[in-house]
């Protein structure tokens, strides 16, 4: 019975990491995995707890640290960016008048929907710009007379 308190404990921990994705909840889920081991094999609930706090702070100072390290954006690895890091800094165009509301912008062949990075300037339908940042399912856009690819605008300096 205690394995099974430990099994699910470490998926609500594992569930709850997905909606924080901080990379901490997990670790705790890790050691809850671990202790779940140890209850299966018959050690005493002292021993599963200690198991559940060792684990969980091995991985927390250990693990963490190497996982974070390797997920940073490509931006800062100097890697080749790719999925939706790849589209900041892309040139779109217009295909609905793009506001600090609303608006529907082409990148490279696909339907994105838009809102102007400063939200003083509208855009109209068939005008360039450049995509600022992605933010979800919606790229910030700025106009594009930008002097070189990847500089922003004086805001995001």
């Amino acid at each position: 019975m205690d394995a099974v308190f430990w099994i699910v404990l470490g998926v609500v921990l594992a569930v709850a990491e997905i909606f924080t994705t901080t990379l901490f909840l997990i670790m705790f889920g890790v050691g809850a995995f671990a202790a779940a081991g140890a209850a299966a094999l018959g050690a005493p609930v002292a021993l599963q707890a200690v198991v559940f706090a060792v684990v969980s702070a091995l991985s927390v100072v250990v693990v963490r640290p190497v996982v974070r390290r390797h997920a940073r954006p490509s931006l800062e690895t100097g890697e080749q960016p790719f999925g939706v890091e790849a589209l900041e800094g892309a040139t779109a165009v217009v295909l609905e008048p793009v506001d600090a509301d609303r608006g529907m912008v082409k990148i490279d062949g696909e339907l994105w929907t838009a809102r102007s990075y400063d939200a003083t300037r509208t855009y109209a339908e068939g005008e360039r710009v450049q995509v600022i940042k992605v933010r979800g399912a919606t790229a910030l856009v700025w106009q594009d007379d930008i002097s070189t690819p990847g500089e922003l605008p004086e805001a995001k300096r």
